[in-house]
């Protein structure tokens, strides 16, 4: 789940949460899994901000114009669920309700190759906890889940990476929720050049910034909005604003300005290297402790497209690290306070029922839909 403008309040600080990675090439029993455990909350969260399954014809005609490979996703999806209206409605992700997050991600390439890095703040008990890699199309893509089929961030085998943030604007319209226009970048994309015209031509329902990366060290943060075009920036980091301040109270709330200047001076210290870039993430003022407020880091992930890998890290030193050759299937539990964040337990398990290594089973491009 995601923090919702006029959405449910914040949870007390939580204690352990349970984390998973999972793997399937097609959608199939471990995105069942996924969509099980996720949509009695999306539901209650869709109806009760005015989600309405009259409009699913409407939410197709959008699909097939703007991304018309995610058909056969979604079809796939929809059948996999065994969904209602309001389920396959909710997975075309057109004009969603209003929904933010609170994030800062950057950009660096030191001499290992190019690195994405983002902290993702929220309550933790609203995040799906999941990081999955697929083959839906003819890319394997390994992200975090947000919509249980939108992404909040990852990463491709051609080597693009992918991160948002909220922009910090109230403004919304018609277009599509961020996570999915996340997961089509990564199903159809090679680099950044590819993503920013695909983004130039996609609206997005929101103000969000869409940081890129690719295995060139090629990068670029571009300004989403449903009211103006998309402004392509240079830009290696992002946290919640745009041109400015524009949403005074949002700004002050989630510190923004304080997590860009400090990102600032952080990207220009002379020598700067993975190890440091990590410490500064998993350190105040971008590592966000106000769980009770729903605002503190649920996790802070960390992607290298030259090398294939990415790893979730913690400020206790724990890492879950994978790659695409490599993808363990696990479940881990994560503990939160004022202390920050640690990893507490680790299950390494067998593979889901159906879920298939890396480089085999059937894709979409493969099976098609049904």
């Amino acid at each position: 789940m995601v923090l919702r403008l006029g959405g449910r309040r914040a949870s007390a600080v939580p204690s352990r949460l349970a984390f998973r990675s999972l793997a399937e090439a097609a959608p199939g029993s471990a995105w069942r899994e996924i969509f099980q455990d996720g949509w009695p909350g999306w539901r209650d969260w869709y109806l009760a901000r005015g989600g309405e399954r009259a409009a699913l014809d409407r939410s197709l005609a959008a699909l097939r114009r703007y991304m018309p490979e995610m058909e056969r996703i979604w079809s796939r999806l929809v059948e996999t669920a065994q969904a209602d209206g309001d389920a396959a409605h909710f997975l075309t992700f057109w004009s969603p309700p209003r929904y933010l997050v609170n994030c800062s991600q950057a950009v660096l390439d030191d001499r290992s190759g190019p690195i994405l890095i983002r902290n993702y703040d929220l309550d933790p008990e609203l995040n799906e906890r999941t990081l999955l890699r697929t083959r839906w199309l003819d890319r394997t893509v390994i992200g975090m889940i947000e919509g249980m089929a939108g992404l909040a961030d990852g990463m491709n085998d051609a080597g693009l990476a992918v991160s948002i943030t909220f922009g910090g604007r109230v403004e919304f319209g018609q277009g599509f929720g961020v996570p999915l226009i996340v997961r089509y970048l990564l199903e159809v994309c090679r680099d950044v050049a590819d993503a920013v015209e695909a983004l130039r031509h996609v609206p997005c329902h929101m103000s969000y910034n869409v940081t890129l990366l690719d295995r060139s060290a090629s990068w670029a943060t571009v300004m989403l909005a449903p009211d103006r075009p998309p402004f392509v920036t240079e830009s290696p980091f992002a946290t919640n604003h745009q041109i400015g301040i524009e949403w005074p109270k949002h700004g002050r709330d989630s510190r923004t300005l304080e997590r860009s200047d400090h990102l600032d001076r952080v990207l220009k210290a002379s020598g700067l290297a993975q190890p440091a870039l990590e410490r500064a993430f998993l350190s105040s003022p971008l590592f966000a402790t106000g769980y009770d407020r729903g605002f503190g880091t649920v996790y802070t992930a960390v992607y290298r497209p030259m090398a294939g890998a990415m790893s979730l890290i913690w400020p206790d030193g724990n890492r879950h690290d994978c790659s695409f050759g490599d993808f363990p299937i696990r479940r881990f539990h994560v503990e939160y306070g004022g202390f920050g964040s640690r990893l507490v337990s680790v299950t390494d398990g067998e593979m889901t029922a159906g879920v298939a290594p890396y480089g085999t089973g059937e894709s979409l491009m493969t099976c098609g839909p049904g």
